[in-house]
C-alpha cells in the first residue's frame, strides 16, 4: 500500500511534549474525551442492546511479556519491569487462534501488548498462522523497531495489513535501521503493495496517559476519572499465561476476566464477569476499582471500526473495511 512517516503536529507537537509535558498530555486528553463522547455512547448503547455481545473489535494477544526499550511513560520498559517473565505456550497460542477462526472473527488482531513482539523468535511463524486461519481479519504489528531489519520487514509483510514502527527517540530523528527501512520501502513499493508501513516519530520521555494510574511519569492515585471507557466493549487483552485481563493498561497483569487455558474465548467474552464490568463502566470509570484513576484513551484503529459499525458497515469485515478508506 504505502510507507508513511508520521510526526504528530510536527515540530510544534514535539516541543510541546518536551517543554510542557503535563500540559500537552492534559490538553490532548480533554480534546479526545470531548470529541469521542457521542460516538462512545453510541457504540456502548449499540453493544448493550444486543442479546449476545458483538465480537470484540480488537484482540490483543501478548506472546511474551518483555520489552527492550526505556520509554519513560511505560512500566514495561526494561528498567521498570516488574512482571515475572512469561512466554506463551505454543499449544495455547494455536488454540486461541483456532477458536477465533471458529468464531468467524473479522476484527483487528495484534500479537502485541505491553511488550516488544520481535523479542519472541516465533513471531513471524505466529503471524503466518493467523493470516491462514483468519483471512478476513485485519492483522497489524506494532514494534519499537530497535531490532527490526529490512529482512524482518520482508518476512512479516505478507502476513500483516499494517506494520507500525514507533521510532522512540530524544532528537526527532529516525534510528539508522529505521531510516534504512523507510528508504528501502520508498524505493521498492511493489514489494510492499499489500501492507501499510507506518513509521511514527515518538518522544521517548513524553507524558501520555497514566495507564490506570501506574505510568512511571504520570502516577495517579487520587484524581478519579468519571468518563466512560470503550475497552470493555471493544478489546480482548490476553496475557502470555492465557489469562484475559481488562485491557492494555493492566501493566502488572493483576486483572483476570477468565483463564483461556480452561475457558473458551467466546464464552469468556460473554461471561457474567464481563457483564458486570460493562454495566459499571458504561456510567463511568469511577464505578470500577481498577479503572477509576485511569485516563487512558487510544487514538488507534478502534474508533474507525466503531464509526463503521455505527454507520451500518459491520458486515464488510475488517480487511475490506480498512482497505476502502
Amino acid at each position: 500500500m504505502s510507507v508513511k512517516l508520521h510526526n504528530f503536529m510536527g515540530r510544534f507537537g514535539w516541543e510541546m511534549q518536551k517543554r510542557f509535558p503535563m500540559l500537552s498530555s492534559n490538553m490532548y486528553l480533554k480534546l479526545q474525551f470531548a470529541s469521542r463522547a457521542k460516538s462512545q455512547k453510541g457504540y456502548i448503547d449499540y453493544f448493550m442492546s444486543k442479546e449476545e455481545p458483538p465480537q470484540p473489535l480488537i484482540v490483543n494477544l501478548e506472546t511474551i511479556n518483555r520489552c527492550n526499550s526505556t520509554c519513560a511513560f511505560c512500566t514495561a520498559n526494561k528498567n521498570a519491569e516488574k512482571r515475572p517473565y512469561c512466554r506463551m505456550e505454543d499449544d495455547l497460542f494455536y488454540s486461541i487462534i483456532d477458536q477465533l477462526a471458529d468464531w468467524g472473527y473479522k476484527g483487528h488482531l495484534t500479537l502485541y501488548g505491553n511488550n516488544e513482539p520481535l523479542l519472541d523468535t516465533r513471531i513471524i511463524e505466529f503471524h503466518k498462522y493467523c493470516r491462514e486461519k483468519l483471512p478476513e481479519a485485519f492483522l497489524f504489528m506494532s514494534t519499537n523497531g530497535l531490532i527490526l531489519t529490512i529482512d524482518k520487514v520482508k518476512e512479516v509483510a505478507p502476513y500483516v495489513d499494517q506494520l507500525i514502527i514507533n521510532n522512540y527517540c530524544m532528537d526527532m530523528k529516525l534510528h539508522k535501521n529505521v531510516e534504512e527501512i523507510y528508504e528501502y520501502a520508498k524505493a521498492h513499493p511493489e514489494e510492499f503493495k499489500d501492507v501499510e508501513i507506518l513509521i511514527q516519530m515518538r518522544y521517548m520521555e513524553a507524558v501520555l496517559t497514566n495507564r490506570a494510574g501506574s505510568a512511571p511519569n504520570k502516577k495517579n492515585e487520587t484524581k478519579i476519572i468519571t468518563e466512560t471507557c470503550l475497552m470493555p466493549f471493544t478489546d480482548v487483552f490476553i496475557f502470555p499465561d492465557g489469562r484475559m485481563g481488562i485491557c492494555c493498561c493492566d501493566n502488572f497483569e493483576v486483572t483476570n476476566m477468565a483463564d483461556l487455558k480452561t475457558v473458551p474465548i467466546k464464552e469468556a467474552w460473554n461471561s457474567d464477569a464481563y457483564k458486570q464490568l460493562r454495566e459499571k463502566i458504561k456510567d463511568g470509570r469511577q464505578n470500577w476499582p481498577f479503572c477509576k484513576y485511569c485516563d487512558f484513551i487510544d487514538a488507534g484503529l478502534r474508533m474507525d471500526a466503531v464509526a463503521d459499525i455505527l454507520a451500518g458497515r459491520e458486515m464488510h469485515g475488517a480487511r475490506q473495511s480498512l482497505r476502502r478508506k
